[in-house]
């Protein structure tokens, strides 16, 4: 979840899907499958993971970016309608994993907003500036740096925070790590003189129960948390803000999953409510629990519902709770499907 899209929350627009979250698990559970109102044109080899960008002058001209995971990968770009942007599609990335996006990095005193890719074959974060795609990385940035074990710098999940200073960290997952801490590195992101984005590691933390693997990472901006998806045991919180420190303050997500946690995404109701959104990836449902916890306790994530899509095994989520056109007129889930596409619903649809 992004700081612009916070400002821009429309609050009157969401009143009524909180309303209507309360009903029950029975209920979202009988229901039939759900579909998505779009399925994006098919990419060569492997959807894995996507991000919303919204275009601040016109959001009906927002757009989704999507990985294509292969050694010859790339990343996609897509209009609201599904279709690809073949001039801002970048290619030649060499099986790029996850993406996210951010607004308002400072290059050369001026604000711009970023995509980052993990690309996983050379243990390099790729950036571009959006819309334009373009390349501002110097080739690329070398992380995990100075580890020697197998699938140790094997690049996954990437999620951005955007502190309340301004400041923009990249969260950066890898295939494996260690289980006592530091699976995750923390890294700042800055200008390095020359509008060239540099990265500097402030922390490494995580716990990892070595089960799987640890691929989805989503930050909530405005409440200052980070969560991932420890596959095969349960959603893990810690805050965002490396000065806080690394103690864990909730694994939820425990019970209810079949095998595999996966893509995380956080719908904004107001700016301290809404839902968190996890693929149970094998069953085709996301499970959704509470942003703001239960009543006294900030760090117990209730499930609200289980919802049933027609996406396929999904692993990779995005969520906006903003207007973006006549279509998407509540806010816009986007799912990867293993058919090669990504689907767009209706934040309604979901809610219902």
């Amino acid at each position: 979840m992004r700081n612009f899209a916070t400002t821009l929350i429309i609050v009157c627009f969401i009143v009524n899907a909180a309303c209507k979250s309360t009903k029950g698990l029975a209920d979202a559970n009988a229901g039939d499958i759900i579909k998505p109102v779009i399925i994006t044109d098919t990419v060569q080899y492997d959807t894995d993971d996507p991000a919303i960008w919204i275009n601040p002058a016109n959001p009906a001209a927002s757009l989704i970016l999507g990985t294509d995971k292969d050694q010859d990968g790339a990343l996609y770009v897509f209009d609201l309608q599904g279709k690809i942007i073949q001039d801002k599609v970048v290619r030649n990335l060499q099986r790029p994993n996850n993406v996210d996006v951010e607004y308002g990095l400072s290059l050369q005193g001026r604000a711009t907003d970023i995509a980052v890719v993990t690309e996983r074959f050379t243990h390099k974060l790729r950036i571009y500036s959006v819309p334009d795609m373009k390349p501002i990385d110097g080739g690329g940035i070398e992380v995990f740096v100075g580890e020697t074990q197998p699938e140790y710098r094997d690049l996954m999940g990437i999620s951005l925070y955007k502190a309340p200073t301004g400041k923009i960290y990249a969260i950066v997952g890898r295939k494996t790590g260690p289980r006592n801490g530091g699976y995750l590195w923390q890294y700042l992101l800055e200008d390095d003189g020359r509008g060239i984005v540099k990265a500097t590691l402030v922390r490494k933390f995580g716990l990892f129960s070595g089960k799987k693997e640890i691929e989805s990472i989503a930050v909530d901006d405005a409440l200052g948390y980070v969560y991932y998806s420890d596959e095969g045991y349960g959603v893990r919180k810690y805050y965002a803000d490396p000065a806080k420190g690394n103690e864990e303050l909730a694994a939820f997500g425990r019970k209810g999953f079949r095998q595999d946690h996966e893509g995380i995404s956080i719908y904004p109701v107001t700016d301290s409510t809404g839902y968190i959104l996890v693929s149970d990836q094998q069953t085709n449902h996301f499970q959704i629990f509470t942003r703001e916890g239960s009543s006294g306790n900030p760090h117990q994530h209730v499930l609200v519902r289980s919802v049933h899509l027609s996406t396929l095994e999904s692993d990779g989520s995005d969520v906006v709770a903003l207007p973006l056109n006549s279509t998407f007129t509540k806010g816009l889930f986007v799912a990867m499907s293993t058919d090669k596409t990504f689907h767009y619903y209706r934040w309604e649809d979901l809610m219902k």
